[in-house]
């Protein structure tokens, strides 16, 4: 029996659509901006940040996570970053990920952030068994929502939902993510 593939039910059927939203909506911001900024303007409206998070709930969760981001206005910021991660459950399986995000922060008052994130990642985990270690590899998307406290407007304490959170098979230990952001 043939199977069928159809891209609607793809894992990277939404991961496509959010980028083409992204391109899109970049493309429509900047036909509409009346002056065209200088070289020094965009370097301050990009921001290099670097978030690492670190999780105990149900195991270990390390992550690692460079970004950049545009300023599109004083509450509103974009951008995409890359992604790795070591998640263990102590004498049962390590997780190793690597991978793509997009992203959107929205500041409705200065020391507050919202964040939406969607990632891509590739998953390697090595599960301990009494017949030998077993390895599976595998793509898993994850969709987060999380809210930041701005110590500074260099340095955010914050934590995340993972909507996608699947806990029979998620590379993470649990939906929620602590993490930092430091941009420079």
């Amino acid at each position: 029996m043939e199977k069928k593939y159809t891209l609607s039910k793809s894992p990277y059927f939404f991961f496509l659509s959010i980028m083409l939203m992204c391109l899109f909506s970049q493309s429509v911001i900047a036909q509409n901006l009346k002056k065209i900024d200088t070289l020094e303007v965009a370097e301050k409206k990009l921001k290099f940040g670097l978030g690492f998070g670190l999780g105990f709930v149900g195991g270990t969760n390390v992550s690692l996570s460079p970004n950049l981001t545009y300023k599109l206005s004083d509450k509103v910021n974009i951008g995409a970053g890359l992604q790795g991660s070591y998640t263990a459950i102590k004498d049962i399986q390590n997780t190793f990920t690597a991978g793509a995000n997009v992203l959107s922060n929205y500041a409705p008052i200065e020391q507050i952030s919202i964040l939406i994130e969607f990632a891509e990642l590739y998953a390697l985990r090595k599960t301990d068994s009494p017949e030998g270690d077993i390895e599976k590899d595998f793509w898993e998307s994850a969709l987060f929502l999380g809210a930041g406290y701005n110590v500074t407007n260099k340095i955010a304490i914050s934590a995340k939902f993972n909507f996608l959170y699947d806990s029979g098979g998620s590379v993470y230990t649990s939906p929620v993510i602590p993490f930092v952001n430091i941009s420079f």
